[in-house]
């Protein structure tokens, strides 16, 4: 699954820098995850990165983009190849 930023979020800033996938943006109101982008660190760490960091713990699962690990390291592979989907 991709990864979900929840209106818990306090803009606190430490999510976005840490995303090897450059996936986590500034919306509007509060930082938001491209599930196009997000492999939940899949390829790069054993764990998502930007939960290892948000210190309020608003970063769940996203059950509208559910995909298995084998999913999550074919779209790190597609975008670290630099081929588009």
């Amino acid at each position: 699954m991709a990864l979900k930023i929840t209106h818990e979020c306090i803009n606190c800033d430490v999510c976005e820098p840490v995303c090897p996938n450059h996936a986590i943006y500034q919306g509007v109101e509060i930082y938001e995850i491209d599930p196009q982008l997000c492999t939940e660190c899949v390829g790069h760490f054993d764990r998502p990165q930007c939960r290892a960091v948000c210190p309020v713990d608003c970063i769940p699962l996203d059950p509208d983009h559910v995909e298995t690990h084998e999913q999550l390291m074919a779209k790190y592979q597609r975008l670290t190849s630099g081929l588009k989907k």
